[in-house]
């Protein structure tokens, strides 16, 4: 799985970096590392005015923060996840 996080200017405003480190912090606490690949990207063009947008494979997400992350990794990244497998 390629987790891709914007880290273009409107989204490094809203949160990316502390994203991106939430996303580490539960790749490693899951012992995902060998499943998933995580990246920065510029702009992904869904800027959208709440959060970061985030590119899990060939799905965009918008609207992600920090506070929403849990809910985002248990009931998207898990279970595709699971249905990978």
């Amino acid at each position: 799985m390629l987790i891709q996080i914007c880290v273009g200017s409107a989204c490094c405003i809203r949160g990316s970096e502390r994203l991106i480190e939430k996303f580490k912090k539960a790749i490693a606490d899951y012992n995902k590392e060998d499943e998933i690949t995580l990246a920065g990207s510029f702009c992904i063009g869904k800027c959208n005015q709440d959060g970061v947008t985030v590119q899990v494979d060939d799905e965009i997400f918008t609207g992600i923060t920090p506070e929403s992350f849990e809910v985002f990794w248990n009931e998207t990244i898990l279970k595709k996840l699971e249905t990978e497998a």
